[in-house]
């Protein structure tokens, strides 16, 4: 046991997983997932699918939910650097609205647990990166939404440089507000 620090982030069910590398002048060796460590830091899911994409520089993702069928995510990257975000979009949830993210990389191995009911989504901040995720249920397109990545009522700070490129796909460039969600979803906005 052991071989991951597990910090809870200021949104409610989010963890920043820093997993411990062994190393030595040859390279490195990690654990990326261990089901007893998980649960015992509280993260009790089951994972059912993988998924990787790779994204140039100032491509952002997201935010994308699924209200149906819902998927739990851990993230982590395998090349160059992303900036990562989760929402909680959870109405009954403290922490409503609220957004947390992390520096994820290839070279400090951290990873993020975004729960069941988040919006989540990523930007790139390397001239590449790849983006590996872990599922908690199989992707269900019925249910596929999502907010615009600048919302000012969440108000995620993406860590972006000075007049940074903000590359976005036609859907995510039309995205709904977070009042709009709200409304639609029949839930004030907090």
């Amino acid at each position: 046991m052991g071989k991951f620090k597990f910090t809870k982030l200021d949104v409610d069910g989010m963890f920043l997983i820093e997993p411990t590398k062994f190393g030595d002048d040859r390279g490195y060796f990690m654990e990326t997932y261990h089901e007893g460590e998980f649960k015992a830091a509280g993260i009790d899911v089951t994972f059912v699918q993988d998924n990787q994409s790779k994204s140039k520089k100032g491509v952002l993702r997201g935010l994308h939910f699924q209200t149906v069928n819902p998927q739990g995510k851990l993230v982590r990257v395998i090349s160059g650097e992303v900036f990562d975000v989760g929402v909680d979009l959870r109405p009954e949830s403290a922490t409503f609205g609220k957004w947390a993210g992390a520096l994820l990389s290839a070279e400090n191995c951290h990873q993020l647990y975004i729960p069941e009911g988040f919006a989540h989504g990523f930007v790139v901040l390397s001239d590449s990166a790849e983006f590996c995720y872990k599922c908690t249920r199989l992707y269900d397109p019925t249910g596929e939404g999502g907010i615009i990545w600048n919302d000012p009522d969440i108000a995620v700070d993406w860590h972006l440089p000075e007049g940074a490129e903000v590359l976005l796909s036609e859907k995510d460039k039309a995205q709904q507000s977070f009042k709009e969600y709200c409304k639609k979803q029949g839930i004030c906005a907090k």
